[in-house]
């Protein structure tokens, strides 16, 4: 079985490396580099309590099943790739500055309500104005960038082809199937397609209209900031402020920011005064840090503000988009789940059925859940 996928980044690779592994003949199409969009931007945080609290919904049911699957999955990944991906448990702190956020803060099955005593014993640095703290232990954290360096090698060791550079501008399609992949370089036959492009799902053209992912793009700008000599980072992911603080080898990452901005990834003052600012409010002592750099990427947001994940109503063609801030959580979950679907199509009962925007409005029309 022959199936291109179009996209390099988390979901695509991981898709492809699964697939590639059952024995299909496997292609991914990435428009620049190999996870250097969504996937280089974020945080890699595992924050299935940061994200979603105590919910039990289907999201909520997904995201919890993606990371019981992250120890194996990283585990899996450095050993075929040979790079460290830095994967470790190391909890999370959700921090509440006032008496109104404190009341709000539920200690769900795992996780522990802290006294501001508590919290600040774990976290030396926080704001003696902490009025109380959530303690997820089992929250996790992973270098985004070089998962995405790790998944592209893991996928070629495996024997998938990866070609960078190479933009789908159109997918052809006869007697309302898809059947190939055009780019300015190359027309692509294969027997399934899977639309992993992430912000860009909706610029190929050639698809029916209502086959069109109704996938915007969400701009997120995020700081790194650098401790002051003999300073020491937080040990853990701290929520708080409006922002959150993920410590990454000799920095700080602070994020991020929901814009619509269309495709722009300029960076701006606006955003990095806020960031700062809620970042200083949790951990005044981060005033001193210095700014290391600054950046922005684009999430894949969906008008219901779930993941787009299985079949199109173009035959042969899926979709795997619109994670928006939980690409790198959902990842392996979303590389099972399309592998099955792709290998073995059947009808199946999907919570994030992509079909489910075919039967209403234009998506044409919709508007990503970030406002």
């Amino acid at each position: 079985m022959r199936i291109v996928i179009i996209g390099g980044g988390v979901a695509g690779l991981g898709i492809g490396w699964r697939v590639r592994q059952k024995g299909a003949e496997v292609t991914v199409l990435e428009r620049a580099q190999p996870g250097h969009g969504a996937t280089w931007a974020s945080a890699g945080m595992l924050a299935v309590a940061g994200e979603l609290g105590d919910a039990d919904n289907a999201e909520a049911k997904f995201a919890r099943q993606s990371r019981a699957l992250w120890p194996a999955f990283a585990a899996e990944i450095e050993e075929t790739s040979g790079v460290r991906i830095g994967y470790h448990e190391n909890g999370a702190l959700i921090a509440a500055l006032t008496p109104e956020d404190a009341a709000s803060l539920h200690a769900a099955p795992g996780i522990q309500l802290l006294t501001p005593l508590e919290a600040r014993a774990m976290e030396p640095m926080l704001t003696p104005r902490i009025a109380a703290a959530l303690f997820a232990p089992g929250e996790a954290q992973v270098n985004s960038r070089a998962l995405g360096e790790a998944l592209a090698r893991a996928f070629q060791r495996a024997g998938g082809k990866l070609l960078s550079n190479e933009t789908v501008l159109r997918i052809d399609t006869e007697a309302g199937r898809a059947v190939a992949a055009r780019t300015p370089y190359g027309r692509y036959e294969a027997d399934a397609f899977v639309l992993a492009a992430g912000a860009w799902c909706r610029n190929i053209e050639g698809l029916p209209r209502e086959a069109v992912p109704p996938v915007t793009p969400v701009k997120g700008q995020m700081l790194a900031l650098a401790p002051p000599e003999a300073a020491t980072l937080p040990r853990r992911v701290v929520w708080g402020g409006g922002v959150y603080m993920v410590p990454r080898g000799e920095h700080l990452l602070i994020g991020a920011t929901m814009e619509n901005a269309g495709f722009d990834t300029a960076v701006t003052q606006d955003a990095r005064r806020h960031l700062a600012a809620g970042a200083f409010s949790v951990m005044p002592e981060l005033e001193s840090w210095s700014v290391a750099d600054h950046w922005a990427g684009l999430r894949p947001g969906s008008p219901d503000g779930l993941p787009l994940l299985g079949p199109s109503v173009l035959e042969g063609l899926y979709v795997a988009s619109g994670q928006f801030r939980n690409g790198i959580l959902y990842a392996p979950a979303v590389a099972e789940l399309l592998c099955r679907l792709v290998l073995k199509p059947a009808e199946e009962e999907l919570a994030f059925d992509p079909r489910r925007f075919a039967k209403g409005p234009s998506s044409a029309h919709l508007e990503s859940p970030c406002k």
